[in-house]
């Protein structure tokens, strides 16, 4: 009796065996199916630390064939060198980066306009805004009279140096490429660098400045599914059903190079510097 027992209890155990195997395969299948997207947030300032951030997100993507880069922001500007740097990794990434301006509230100004007009797709949430492009010139030599800029040139007509136009051409002519490149309203765009025009998110839709307007990723997800946009020449479409989000987060590296570039923190080191100079 207990030979005739034995093949019963050997079933008895493989057949939840093999019910635990399936179920795992199954669930990686599902997890894997919709492929992964990498998601970047940017809080802050944009310097050195969101430059690396977005910069290796890309790579990993690439990497990784995953199916978008999405950078969700809020910002109010930063340094036009590591601006430049993440638009030239965008323009040249062989995956769709979408950036979406979010949570409610949040905004993208200055550098963070540039970076959405660069992107392949601009998203906002409502209640947010954009603009206000016009660039900035930190330090130059003290401020006198007949020169308030500080630059060391006399004022125009206008009220503006010869440095201040040059910059402003060429942050118009920059903004103004991106804006032509992924089809979205140049008009408003040369705007927002030399008069320092902002937009609501419904108006930016409105205008053709952005894609699309979503309440949360979700739902940025939910519309961008079956999308069609132009990667490096290719069409690609958007395939979000499904998506892993993995996040990119910084490393105690970073997060220590975000704080001593703050530009508060920055000015005070400065300050100290100066005094231990003259003490």
């Amino acid at each position: 009796m207990n030979r005739d027992m034995q093949p019963i209890g050997f079933l008895s155990r493989l057949v939840p065996g093999l019910a635990l195997v399936m179920l795992v395969h199954y669930a990686w299948a599902v997890a894997t199916a919709g492929g992964k997207a990498y998601l970047v947030e940017i809080d802050g300032a944009i310097g050195p630390v969101s430059q690396e951030l977005i910069v290796r997100a890309i790579d990993n993507a690439e990497a990784d064939a995953a199916v978008m880069v999405i950078l969700q922001m809020n910002t109010p500007g930063g340094l036009d060198h590591s601006m430049r740097k993440i638009i030239q990794a965008i323009l040249d990434a062989h995956v769709p980066v979408i950036t979406y301006i979010s949570p409610q509230g949040s905004r993208a100004a200055s550098a963070g306009t540039y970076i959405l007009y660069a992107s392949h797709v601009a998203a906002m949430a409502p209640a947010t805004n954009l603009g206000s492009a016009t660039p900035v010139q930190v330090g130059g030599v003290p401020a006198t009279p007949a020169d308030p800029g500080g630059t060391g040139e006399q004022q125009g007509d206008d009220g503006k140096t010869s440095m201040e136009k040059k910059i402003i051409n060429d942050a118009a002519a920059y903004i103004k490429g991106l804006a032509k490149l992924r089809g979205r309203n140049e008009a408003w765009a040369e705007l927002a660098v030399r008069e320092a025009a902002s937009l609501t998110a419904e108006e930016a839709l409105e205008k053709n400045v952005i894609d699309l307007v979503a309440d949360d990723l979700t739902a940025l997800l939910q519309q961008l599914d079956g999308r069609e946009v132009n990667v490096k020449g290719r069409n690609v479409t958007l395939e979000t059903e499904g998506l892993v989000i993995e996040r990119i987060t910084p490393d105690w590296r970073s997060s220590l190079l975000a704080i001593i570039t703050n530009p508060n923190i920055a000015y005070v080191l400065m300050l100290v510097g100066i005094y231990g100079l003259i003490l």
